[in-house]
């Protein structure tokens, strides 16, 4: 079928013809995955299985799993249980419900379940956290983007971001939330904005999507902050944004960041990309009362 394309109406329409197609391939697997997101918000309050989500939007759980986990970056299970225990916290910290209460409201068959969850990912248990009344959410409702572009990108693709950025900036942390524990927006608007101010922050759009950011430090030679639009992080940017520090800011020198610790079941694959960046393990470290560990990747030979 392609060669006749090209055989009757040449290369250049033939690329044009595949793009198209697989523009509409992907605007579809956008739509019915935001159908799944709805129904998951929609039903929080109760025990969400795989099976129960693929019957209610009619695909096989297989291929629901395939699908969501390619677009999302996590899977279903993941994103029901991120995000119920977000409302969780939520309510513990803005409510006066009992804990029993709010585990029955997260979908939850009783206290000690959820507890047990929370203090997984959380690191304290419900209690103490509703204690401490600082709330951060483990996962956000996740919102796709229908107008991806682009699928190669390079150094000349990120810039160094402007005032005028931050709007985009933040919706992409949103998206990442999950691997940033104990993140609080207004702590962090602060700190970028100075990142900005002393042109320490890149970006990289596509279209009118921010699609990966980085923070870094020049006097510590760290990566503060790194995010990638979920839809996008098997296109290697990780790698595109590392490229553009290592060569055109920290230039010759070790680069360090930390992320979550081995077996931290709130880790959906951030120190398995680091180590595919050839980063290596560190020491342990707390930060902002949370178990973390930090990460070196060498200077570039001849950098």
């Amino acid at each position: 079928m392609i060669a006749r394309i090209i055989k009757t109406y040449g290369l250049d329409f033939a690329i044009l013809l595949y793009r198209k197609e697989g523009v509409q391939i992907e605007n579809q697997r956008v739509t019915n995955i935001e159908a799944v997101i709805d129904f998951i918000e929609n039903h929080l309050d109760q025990k969400l299985e795989l099976e129960t989500i693929a019957e209610a939007v009619h695909y096989s759980k297989y291929h629901l799993h395939r699908m969501f986990s390619d677009t999302v970056g996590i899977t279903v299970r993941e994103y029901v249980g991120r995000r119920q225990l977000t409302e969780g916290a939520k309510l513990l910290v803005f409510s006066k419900r009992s804990i029993i209460e709010i585990a029955f409201i997260c979908g939850y068959e009783g206290q000690q379940a959820f507890t047990t969850a929370f203090k997984t990912m959380y690191k304290i248990p419900p209690a103490e956290y509703r204690q401490r009344q600082e709330f951060y959410p483990l996962q956000l409702r996740f919102t796709l983007n229908r107008k991806k572009f682009r699928r190669e990108f390079s150094k000349s693709n990120v810039r160094l971001a402007k005032p005028s950025d931050i709007p985009l900036w933040m919706d992409l942390v949103r998206l990442v939330i999950d691997g940033y524990p104990c993140l609080d927006e207004g702590d962090y608007l602060q700190k970028l904005n100075g990142c900005i101010e002393e042109k320490r922050a890149l970006i990289m759009e596509d279209g009118d999507t921010a699609i990966g950011i980085m923070a870094f430090s020049y006097d510590t030679g760290s990566i503060e902050f790194m995010g990638v639009h979920p839809q996008y992080r098997n296109l290697g940017i990780q790698k595109v944004f590392l490229d553009k520090l290592m060569e055109d800011y920290i230039i010759g020198r070790e680069i360090s960041t930390t992320t979550y610790r081995l077996n931290d079941k709130a880790d959906t694959g951030y120190r398995s990309e680091l180590k595919q960046l050839g980063f290596a393990e560190q020491e342990l470290l707390v930060e902002f009362g949370y178990p973390t560990q930090r990460f070196i990747l060498p200077p570039k030979i001849g950098g």
